[in-house]
């Protein structure tokens, strides 16, 4: 699994003209469910994304100090199929490596109902599978991008 962070001091999702997702100060999460993930991946980047110290401390001089949860903050969260397209070959994405929609969808929302029991802020989302317009007012920049993977393989070695 792939999320795309992006801190934000705002950021909304429209589908067919319609906002269908809004949220303040918080963090944009685009989520990429790849063939092999499960509720593992799920619960390990629940838990890295609300403990992750990606903004400033109150007084301002410390520029990652802080969670999402420490500063009440809000969650977006859109599914993006194309994070785990592979760029190795050719000119064309191949997205052999992206879960069937079906089964993507499942742990999609079983992902942001995760968010939502771990943490009492605002989980806000797009529609699944949707063709939609995210619109997002970085705060930085920041941006991480942070795979289920990597913190399999972290608390291995």
């Amino acid at each position: 699994m792939i999320a795309l962070l992006q801190r934000v001091t705002q950021s909304w999702v429209e589908v067919e003209g319609k906002t269908v997702g809004r949220i303040g100060k918080g963090i944009n999460i685009l989520l990429g469910v790849e063939k092999g993930d499960t509720e593992e991946d799920i619960e390990l980047l629940v838990k890295k994304i609300l403990g992750l110290r990606i903004f400033p401390s109150e007084d301002g001089k410390k520029e990652f100090d802080r969670s999402v949860v420490d500063i009440k903050g809000e969650l977006l969260v859109v599914s993006q199929f194309t994070l785990p397209a592979s760029l190795r070959k050719g000119r064309r994405p191949s997205f052999e490596r992206a879960m069937e929609p079906s089964q993507a969808k499942e742990l999609y929302e079983k992902f942001v109902q995760r968010l939502k029991e771990e943490s009492s802020l605002k989980v806000e989302t797009g529609i699944f599978g949707a063709d939609m317009k995210v619109f997002i007012e970085n705060d930085g920049p920041v941006t991480f991008i942070l795979r289920s993977e990597d913190l399999k393989k972290s608390r291995k070695g």
